[in-house]
């Protein structure tokens, strides 16, 4: 069982629990509550950054791409976009697949959540600014450039589902050494950990607060695993990352 917090649709301010994700359960002060019965909201209501290339293998994978033109070297600094309040949804709700795509790429994210402004921070404190973690799925529809804003392919309504709570920080020992797995229709299709990160979690925050300052409530995710899944009409995913439980949404045209 993890300490955490959820936002419950009727009084849409966070409140502390204990999550039971065997049981299904979260219990609220005295009272047990089974999951399928809590009408439970996105527990973010910040804006989510999203942070290109920080997995070594997606470096690997784009090998000598990183050095062509118009850049010619690899990013010496985070690689950030935004998924805007449109593309929130909650966890158990269906994905649109838009009317004029086959296929949707998963990205399965550890999500940062701020407890408070953040802004220069360096790396020691960097997890002093941090209320706890979330699960989040940075959809995209499929596309090669990294050279030009992909607000067509990764702002879709609905295309940032994410998990039903916030894990607090202190339940989480070493967040750069989680293991995070994808299964579509209940067959693993991605594996990867924390662990390969390019910036770790401090860093990232410690870089990204010198040119930009985090708010209470925003989200930043780490990045996305290299060989994201494709998915079609009613497919079923399911991300998992240790520690923190599990998001899972069905694809819907």
């Amino acid at each position: 069982m993890k300490n955490g917090y959820v936002k419950f649709s009727e009084t849409r301010t966070l409140q502390e629990v204990v999550i039971d994700t065997d049981k299904k359960a979260l219990t609220l002060s005295k009272e047990t509550l089974a999951l399928d019965k809590c009408n439970l909201d996105v527990p973010i209501n910040g804006t989510v950054y999203g942070t290109l290339l920080n997995y070594k293998g997606e470096l690997e994978k784009l090998g000598s791409q990183l050095n062509e033109a118009p850049y010619k070297n690899p990013p010496v600094a985070p690689v950030l976009y935004i998924k805007p309040v449109n593309t929130l949804n909650r966890s158990n709700k269906p994905i649109p697949l838009p009317n004029d795509t086959r296929e949707l790429q998963i990205g399965a994210a550890l999500g940062i959540v701020f407890n408070k402004v953040t802004s220069m921070v360096s790396e020691q404190n960097a997890l002093d600014y941090v209320l706890g973690y979330t699960i989040v799925n940075d959809v995209s529809i499929p596309h090669e450039s990294y050279f030009r804003p992909a607000i067509k392919q990764k702002a879709r309504d609905g295309f940032c589902p994410v998990a039903p709570w916030i894990v607090k920080k202190e339940e989480i020992a070493n967040p750069d050494n989680l293991e995070i797995k994808v299964f579509i229709n209940g067959e693993l299709r991605q594996q990867n950990s924390t662990a390969n990160l390019v910036r770790s979690v401090v860093k990232l925050i410690s870089d990204v607060s010198q040119f930009m300052t985090f708010n209470e409530g925003d989200t930043l995710l780490v990045g996305v695993p290299e060989n994201q899944p494709l998915v079609q009409n009613l497919d079923h995913i399911r991300i998992e990352i240790e520690g923190i439980g599990s998001l899972e949404n069905t694809v819907k045209l």
